[in-house]
């Protein structure tokens, strides 16, 4: 097979256009409006404009669009770029919106000479009806043949601040009974007196998105404008301005942006749990958020794998996020350091164990002959999980029983000879004997065991509390489903557990560590902890148990 025929369908234009020589390189750009955090939508956003420059040898900037001065503050600006420097871009330049606030008044002013644009002093409502319906042609006002004189006059007047939010916009004119709505005379500005996190107080009216955008991409020189697919009717009006100014021409293509399985892509909806408390912030592991994965422990090698994998597809489709957990799993198999946390301890006494304790030599990762080796403590007194013995145990039962063996991970076979129980009956202790010739890596007892359990040393195990978090939302198509999408969080998306036993080697680890808890899942510390009590999050299970249960309700 041809490398052509892999190539998506935006890299089939850009290697058209050089080909052709309608551009010597590319120049692309990644234009977040700065109004909240990024979300695993904008990172394949990210990766698609970073990864075209890349492979052909041209350049990104990284341009904020900050004409909103209401929304946007330096916090998301700093975000923003901490994301995009974390998934492993670095931008030729650092532009804004604002840094062409001047020019692109000139261009208004441009227009308005020419006739192509006015100043309409109509109340939003009244530019609503006017404009009429997908099947009805809009109708003209009386402000749309105002003279040019008139119209600089009034719009330099707006600039000075001598009118009203609301009072006047200034508009294209183009065709009111256009077939496309976005060109039935567009708002081109509107005034806002707010304080602009950059600009300050110097302007008080702001360029609507489709004048800002298509001509800062001309500023830059930007050869492939590449948005999502609801930009599409906005094209026309893209190619329209560019060709009316006569300046660079850029040109915008569409791709499907990512919609994802039991998530929601929306900053305004992100925004309302985070102002609503229904997480943590921005960065709870919960969110959608590229700064809430991170700190769940994804890895940005994950990320752009998934992002490659999806691909880029002319149609909106549903990408189901096990897909992004199942790169999330593969990566850190590779990098993740094991571990042993017992998350709910029950004690268990060897009693024909005499030394005081040794240690036993245990690989940090299996996968990387690189990553070396630890000591693990192992003593006469060991926690397990209560759930891998069963006093009564059905058949096929492989974990701890009564008069039954397992092999403990890396230390010895055990047998349970005697369940010791309190007053109310409960299971406090177990008494168990161990093969000594059965020590992992020098086993000569020829006894073969079919359960392997994790364990720590009571005498030697930390305190730390692990935090298990799970998919915010219990309904696969949440932008879909019926009601406010709140209504469906899942309200079991976090459980605590604050008591964990872990083996003391996690006090030594470089705090961006990966782990895998044995038999538990994959996990990394969060900032939360402190030098008395380490604090973890659950990255993901082991294995895909949504899954599980959705064929099980099937």
């Amino acid at each position: 097979m041809s490398e052509e025929r892999n190539l998506n369908f935006i890299e089939e234009i850009v290697e058209a256009d050089l080909k052709s020589g309608k551009h010597a390189s590319i120049m692309t750009r990644f234009p977040p409006e700065p109004n909240g955090y990024l979300h695993i939508g904008h990172a394949k956003s990210i990766c698609l404009n970073f990864g075209l420059a890349k492979k052909y040898g041209g350049k990104t900037n990284l341009r904020f669009d900050d004409t909103n001065p209401v929304t946007e503050e330096t916090e998301y600006v700093e975000s923003i770029k901490d994301d995009v420097r974390w998934l492993g871009f670095e931008w030729a330049n650092e532009r804004y919106a604002s840094d062409y606030f001047e020019q692109l008044f000139e261009f208004a002013i441009l227009l308005i000479t020419k006739g192509l644009a006015y100043v309409d002093d109509s109340s939003s409502d009244e530019i609503a009806s006017q404009k009429g319906t997908p099947t009805h042609p809009g109708v003209e006002n009386q402000y749309r043949n105002r003279s040019t004189e008139e119209n600089l006059k009034l719009f330099n007047e707006m600039r000075d601040g001598k009118y009203k939010d609301g009072e006047k916009v200034l508009r294209a004119k183009i065709d009111m009974a256009s077939p496309n709505m976005h060109m039935r005379d567009p708002i081109l500005y509107r005034i806002k007196h707010a304080h602009h996190h950059r600009t300050g107080d110097k302007w008080c009216i702001y360029p609507m998105y489709d004048f800002a955008h298509g001509q800062s991409d001309s500023i830059e020189n930007i050869t492939h404008s590449i948005c999502t697919l609801e930009f599409i009717p906005h094209r026309p009006l893209y190619d329209w301005l560019i060709e009316q100014l006569g300046i660079f021409p850029s040109h915008q293509y569409e791709f499907a942006r990512l919609n994802m399985t039991y998530t929601v892509m929306s900053k305004r909806k992100l925004l309302q749990l985070v102002n609503e408390e229904y997480v943590s912030g921005w960065d709870d592991p919960r969110m959608s958020t590229i700064s809430g994965m991170r700190r769940r422990g994804y890895t940005a090698d994950a990320i752009r794998d998934f992002c490659e994998r999806i691909g880029v597809a002319k149609r909106d489709n549903l990408i189901d996020v096990g897909l992004l957990e199942f790169f999330v799993r593969e990566h850190l198999n590779k990098i993740a350091l094991r571990r042993m946390v017992v998350f709910d301890p029950l004690k268990v006494v060897i009693t024909n164990y005499t030394q005081e304790h040794e240690l036993l030599p245990s690989e940090n990762n299996p996968e990387d002959p690189e990553a070396g080796h630890r000591d693990i403590h192992f003593g006469k007194d060991i926690y397990i999980e209560r759930e891998d013995f069963m006093e009564v145990p059905p058949k096929k039962y492989f974990r701890l029983a009564p008069g039954q063996m397992v092999r403990l991970k890396n230390a010895y076979i055990i047998q349970c000879n005697e369940v010791i129980k309190d007053a109310a009956g409960n299971i406090t202790e177990l008494h168990c004997t161990y093969i000594p010739e059965s020590k992992s890596g020098a086993d000569t007892s020829g006894m073969h065991v079919k359960g392997t359990l994790h364990w720590v040393s009571v005498a030697h195990a930390i305190k730390a509390e692990v935090r298990l978090y799970d998919r915010l939302f219990k309904v696969e198509d949440v932008g879909n489903a019926e009601g406010d999408f709140k209504d469906h969080i899942n309200a079991n998306s976090l459980h605590v557990v604050q008591n964990a036993l872990a083996e003391p080697a996690l006090q030594n680890d470089p705090p961006d560590a990966r782990y895998q808890f044995l038999r538990k899942g994959y996990y990394i510390l969060d900032r939360d902890s402190t030098k008395d009590k380490l604090v973890f999050n659950r990255t993901v299970t082991l294995k895909d148990t949504w899954a599980k249960e959705v064929k099980k309700n099937n």
